[in-house]
């Protein structure tokens, strides 16, 4: 018969989805086996119905085989007994029993029952019932086994029972000995003095602190061969004795710390392939393959082993043994602490290094104090330390994400540490090499034009060879330096962004602000508007404290400074502000701002000198002189160096040193608009109580601006003044030790000289005195009264 099942067109193939027809695919071959598979149980349940016909058939007498009766009638003649001899009763019975086939094909020598077949459904435990039992009345004997005797009949065995025991006398025996043993055991242990324990401690301590260096410095003197002893070494980190527990975990874990720093290759140890495993090798490279496997399995154990104790210290766990307390567990865990910190700043290339900057950036946020500082100096270290940016960019983003996690509830430290970050250092280098002449080789036509043969095959050799030498040289690929230093910036503003809109009011805001004014001239230009408006809303919301609205006032003016020039925004509302609170400062808690003010006022004017007017400069050159008085002498040094400069970049501030200079209107100090205060109707009457003032760089600055701040001359700065800026001036006379920068000269009078001028001060009063009660016109010595008032007065 013709198939008419049709072919599905191209059409329909096309609209079918893959999926589809992977699944008829699947129906088809499923249903090809279920066929199969009902087949073959077809088939076997019809030969278990054919033989089981077969078994149930009888097989008459008559219809044996010839051949087996004639082989085995012989044997049937002489084994079985005459009729004769046989009762009727019995014969009966064999008769019947021989119509049964069964009887004579069943297997006489098998235990089972005759009809076995009919209980085929029995249950287990009926068959169990039916199992016949044996009672076991008497225990049974053991039989030892005795050397045999051969006799003319062969070889005869020989055995013994074993004589069986008193059990019970024995175990009272037993009984009685332990008690004696534990009488004897009771006898008191002798008691040691305080004394003699700590000399016992002592002695332990020492023999431990010997172990510990003898397996160190096997270690450091051959590592290849003795990489086994780490873990010798490192088995000690679970000593059991409550005495020296404590101490012998921290030596043990600064000795492993320092170990591994030492022996730890520069490079990092990437797990071998299987083809690799297979390969054979040298033994050299076997051995050293040894080597980086033991340790790396090693020093993964030893940060295993720091990640539990610090757990174990978090989670206020004890262990098991209750060797050490939970008060030793604090020194434990701050030890643990401080390896992992010098593991993350000396290991930056080695395995593990991911991990551990997971356990330490938690701990930055500690409650404890001392461990949150640790944590954060150690990876400030890192950020100095890397110039690559693989490390930093791990850092910043676990912090990013320990931010984001607590809901911005951290400490400012946390994100203090960004300001250590070398960003902005190499992004300068970078720019520099960019825009230095890259050295060009000639193309084949100029060869060709002007070298000869032996020309072009020499100079090809040099420029093969520069060019292997430019290749060592760059040690580090430029584009990934860039590349890492750009997702890491990333990370940073975005941090930085996500504060600013969400937790406006949180501690973090200093930080983010500082932050801001380091990395703002590396914002995108597209960001400059938006954020110039939100740091405008912050000052004018009156929510932050005076420090932070100056880092507000920082930041926007690096952002306008760099890349913002091309932006049309006007600042003024920030001049204005930091006019106005200029006289918030002073020589109290605040004089550690003027710093950031210096800043401000180095970013306004002398950066962008061209957008400032005459009016506003003159206005802060006043405002700035009479802040000097009222602050510490190093913020009145570098108040005055700032005016140096005002006066060198604008030419017309002699205005102010000039007592008959006229302009209109009158100088208004309480107005907090530089623009309208008329200071060019005022002068710097200031510098004159600054030149008597008692700090000696004070009064050099004060004399210098009296004379118009020359360059030259003998009213000119000294040269390692005139080149400092003042924020360096600032710090380096700095009282926060209490004491004066530069310190003053003390003159201390002998003893002799204040005794004669007391004399000389007594003889004139006493003189004094006679004269007018006596009368007298002068007397020249003392009385003998005198001497004694003297005399008196002295003791």
């Amino acid at each position: 018969r013709k198939n008419t099942k049709r072919v599905p067109s191209f059409r329909k193939l096309l609209r079918t989805s893959k999926i589809k027809l992977d699944n008829k695919l699947k129906n088809k071959q499923y249903k090809q086996q279920s066929a199969a598979k009902k087949y073959r149980k077809e088939q076997k349940k019809l030969r278990e119905a054919v033989r089981d016909a077969i078994s149930r058939k009888p097989f008459p007498l008559e219809e044996c085989k010839k051949k087996q009766v004639a082989e085995k009638h012989e044997e049937e003649e002489e084994d079985a007994l005459p009729l004769d001899m046989m009762d009727e009763d019995d014969l009966k019975l064999m008769e019947d029993l021989s119509q049964k086939a069964s009887f004579l094909t069943r297997d006489l020598s098998s235990n089972e029952p005759v009809h076995i077949k009919k209980r085929k459904h029995e249950s287990v435990m009926d068959k169990y019932e039916k199992v016949p039992r044996r009672m076991q009345t008497e225990p049974e004997k053991e039989l030892i086994h005795l050397l045999p005797i051969k006799d003319k009949g062969g070889i005869i065995p020989r055995t013994m029972e074993k004589p069986v025991l008193n059990v019970a006398h024995d175990e009272e025996e037993d009984t009685e000995e332990v008690e004696e043993g534990e009488d004897f055991n009771e006898e008191p242990l002798p008691v040691l003095t305080p004394e003699e324990m700590a000399a016992q401690r002592r002695q332990k301590l020492q023999e431990r602190k010997m172990h510990i260096a003898a397996l160190a410095s096997a270690i450091l003197s051959e590592p290849d061969n003795n990489i086994k002893k780490l873990k010798e070494l490192r088995a000690m980190l679970m000593e059991q004795d409550p005495n020296v527990a404590v101490i012998v975990r921290k030596l043990v874990m600064v000795s492993l710390m320092e170990i591994f720093k030492d022996i730890v290759p520069s490079y990092k140890i990437r797990p071998l392939t299987e083809a690799e495993k297979a390969t054979k090798v040298k033994k050299e490279t076997q051995k050293l393959r040894e080597f980086e496997e033991g340790l790396v399995s090693q020093y993964k154990f030893y940060l295993e082993n720091l990640e539990q104790t610090i757990k174990d210290w978090k989670q206020r766990k004890l262990k098991k043994s209750n060797v050490i307390s939970l008060k030793a567990y604090k020194g434990l865990a701050e030890i643990a602490v401080k390896c992992l910190c010098e593991l993350l700043v000396a290991l930056p290339h080695f395995n593990f290094h991911n991990n551990i900057i997971v356990l330490i950036v938690p701990l930055m946020n500690d409650a404890s104090k001392m461990i949150s500082e640790l944590c954060c100096e150690a990876v400030k270290k890192l950020f100095k330390q890397d110039k690559l940016g693989c490390a930093s960019l791990g850092v910043v983003k676990v912090i990013s994400g320990l931010v984001r996690g607590r809901n911005y509830d951290v400490r400012p430290e946390v994100l203090k540490v960004f300001l250590h970050l070398r960003i902005k250092e190499v992004e300068l280098q970078k720019d520099s090499e960019d825009i230095a002449p890259k050295k060009k080789f000639m193309t084949y036509k100029e060869k060709r034009k002007n070298l000869s043969r032996m020309q072009r095959k020499w100079r090809k050799a040099e420029e093969k060879l520069e060019r292997e030498l430019l290749e060592a040289e760059a040690s580090e690929s430029k584009e990934k330096k860039l590349k890492l230093h750009t997702e890491t910036l990333n990370i940073v503003f975005v941090t930085y962004f996500r504060i600013l809109k969400k937790a406006q009011k949180s501690p973090l805001l200093p930080a983010v602000l500082e932050g801001l004014a380091k990395f703002a001239h590396l914002i995108n230009v597209e960001f400059f508007d938006d954020l110039v408006i939100v740091l405008h809303s912050l000052i004018a919301s009156g929510d932050l404290s005076y420090r932070e609205s100056l880092h507000c006032i920082l930041s926007a003016f690096h952002i306008l400074s760099g890349q913002g020039d091309v932006l049309n925004i006007d600042p003024m509302k920030f001049y204005t502000h930091l006019y106005k609170t200029l006289f918030s400062l002073h020589a109290g808690r605040t004089n550690d701002d003027i710093e950031i003010v210096l800043q401000c006022l180095d970013v306004m004017f002398a950066k962008r000198r061209k957008q400032v007017s005459q009016q506003r400069a003159l206005a802060f050159l006043k405002r700035l002189s009479t802040l000097a008085l009222h602050v510490l002498p190093n913020s009145s040094v570098g108040i005055l160096a700032t005016n140096r400069v005002l006066m060198q970049i604008f030419p017309k501030m002699d205005l102010l040193l000039d007592n008959e200079s006229q302009g209109s209107g009158v100088y208004l100090p309480e107005l907090d608009e530089p623009e309208h205060c008329n200071a060019q109707n005022t002068a710097l009457w200031e510098l004159h109580l600054l030149q008597r003032h008692y700090h000696p760089m004070v009064r050099t600055f004060a004399a210098h601006l009296i004379a118009g701040a020359p360059t030259e001359g003998s009213a000119a700065l000294p040269l390692d003044l005139s080149q400092r800026p003042a924020t360096e001036l600032f710090e380096a006379y700095s009282m926060r030790g209490m004491t004066f920068n530069p310190p003053v000269a003390s003159v201390t009078p002998r003893r002799k000289d204040t005794f004669s001028q007391m004399d000389a001060f007594i003889d004139e009063e006493l003189n004094k005195l006679l004269q007018q009660r006596i009368g007298e016109t002068v007397v020249h010595k003392p009385l003998d009264f005198a001497k004694h008032l003297k005399a008196s007065s002295l003791s």
